[in-house]
Formats: C-alpha cells, structure tokens, sequence
C-alpha cells in the first residue's frame, strides 16, 4: 500500500493540473459568430469608438485634435501588479492592428484573447467590453480600419511574478469575467441605454469601483470610488448618494469637464471626457439617467 501512495499521489496532482489546464484555457468566440451581421459601418463605429474611450489610452499623452486618432500606444500604467503599457492599435500592419479580422478583434474586445491564442491582461478592460453588441465591434472595426497608421513598435509590460505567467489569466477570468449587468434586471429608457453605454462601452466601473487583492471587481460596491491606479488621491464615488448632482450637470460634466462648482475634470478624467464628449447629447444624457438610479453602495 505504502508503495502505491506516490503513485496515486502523482495522479490526482496530475489530474489537477490537467484540469486547471482546462480551465484556464483561452474560450474565443464561436467561429460564426459574426457571419450573421451587417457590414460594420465606419459612421456608426466612431461613436462607439468615442464611447470606448481608446483614444484615451493608446493615443499619445496630451494628444488633441486630430492626434488622438494616431493610435499608437505607449503609455505605461502603473499597478500593484506591475507597470502596464498600452500597445499600438493603429491601422499598421506590423506593429498596429490593421491586419486583424473582425473576429479577431471581437475575441480581444469580448474574451480577452490576442490573435495568437494568448490570453490579455485584464488592464486592457475586456470585462467590460465582454457586455457590447457584435454589430458594434463590427462598427468599430470598420472605423479603426480608417484611421493613421503608426509604425511606433510595442514595448513589452513590466511586471512581478506570477503576473508574467499569462496562462493564469484564464483562472482569473473564470473567477472574475461576468457578461451580466452590474446593475442587473429591467431598466426603463434611457436609463437602460446608460446602463449599455456606462457599464460596457465607456467601461466607468474600470475606474470608480474597488478591486480585491486579485484585481477583481468589488459588484458590492459598484462605483462608490477606488484608490486610483497612479496613487495620487483616490478616484470618486460616482453614485447619487455621494455625487449629489442631477441630470444636466452630469451632462455638462461630461461633455465639458465643468462640475457644479466650476472645477473642471483633471487626469484620467480629461481624456474621458475628451472622448465623451464626441457623443450625442441623448447619448449623455442616458449615462445620466443610468447613474441617477445607481444603488447606494453597501458599506464594507
């Protein structure tokens, strides 16, 4: 019996292993998953490019103007977890993402997979963008397959181990990837388009709500504000109870960067409302109905 021990020892560590193998597998979209789709429409996809906020990370820091279109990456994002850098997704071939498929930049913006099969860090915020609709990937695709490209090369991450083990991303997404709302059930108009355009497209939760110890989402206390990455001052609470604004001056927050009290949105804040600020006014104003009916926080 003695004898046999090492060896049913070996087995089930053996199963184990196989089966966090299995778990932490990258789960792309089924192949077909955009065959049914109309073609995407650059028109449409500048809106969503707006709402997703890319410029805002892999444009040049304090890009302006037409410059925020060169998407071409760089800048370093410091956490707990090491130093992240934004890569270049310009239209270039080899350094950008111009040779992409749709579906290939579907399995990024939804599951978080690279084209070569490996999993990407969640500080690219895919947990958000897992909730948007197919025909707006399609859309965005066709506006990013317009825009400059730049032949700046990627530099890599800098980060402590076990972080650079990237197979271990896939036991994080099976713990921490939900598709389902943060705010869940039935949502009137336009508080449901909000909901659609604050929790996935313009991923707000990325920023205002905390994190645990592995990096996950706090739902418990969604967007009642988080320590900011940079660890300068902390990233506000967000829900009615802590904001105390109302619906036009949210609006106005978010088109011109101007609170209440005229102080005006600074850091990571400005190139958001960069970005927002290319949207419709209707299109605020839902974010604005949306954050209106936000929950109070549970208190830890």
């Amino acid at each position: 019996m003695r004898q046999r021990a090492p060896l049913v020892l070996a087995a089930v560590l053996a199963m184990l292993a196989g089966g966090l193998f299995w778990l932490s597998r990258p789960q792309p979209l089924p192949a077909t998953a955009f065959a049914a789709l109309a073609p995407g429409d650059p028109e449409r996809g500048e809106a969503v490019f707006h709402a997703t906020g890319c410029a805002g990370c892999h444009a040049a820091p304090g890009a302006s103007g037409a410059a925020r279109l060169v998407l071409s990456g760089g800048r370093a994002f410091a956490t707990d977890f090491g130093t992240f850098r934004a890569p270049n997704i310009s239209s270039d071939v080899a350094h950008g993402i111009g040779g992409w498929s749709l579906p290939e930049l579907g399995n990024a913006l939804l599951r978080g997979v690279a084209p070569d099969g490996r999993h990407y860090y969640p500080a690219f915020p895919y947990v958000a963008y897992a909730r948007m609709a197919l025909q707006d990937v399609a859309d965005l695709h066709a506006f990013l397959s317009d825009l400059p490209a730049d032949a700046t090369p990627n530099e890599g991450h800098d980060l402590r181990f076990p972080f650079t083990f990237r197979r271990g991303i896939g036991l994080w997404k099976a713990r921490y990837m939900d598709r389902g709302w943060a705010v869940a059930g039935d949502l009137p108009e336009p508080a449901a388009r909000g909901r659609y355009l604050a929790e996935a497209l313009a991923h707000c939760g990325e920023c205002h709500t905390p994190r645990d110890r592995f990096g996950g989402l706090n739902h418990a206390r969604w967007m009642a504000g988080a320590p900011n990455h940079s660890g300068d001052g902390r990233i506000p609470g967000i829900t009615p109870a802590q904001l105390g604004w109302d619906a036009q001056d949210i609006v106005i927050y978010l088109s011109t960067g101007l609170t209440p009290d005229f102080d005006a949105a600074g850091g990571s804040m400005a190139d958001v409302v960069d970005n927002l600020a290319g949207l419709a006014e209707a299109e605020l104003e839902a974010i604005a109905a949306y954050l209106l009916i936000l929950p109070d926080p549970r208190q830890d």
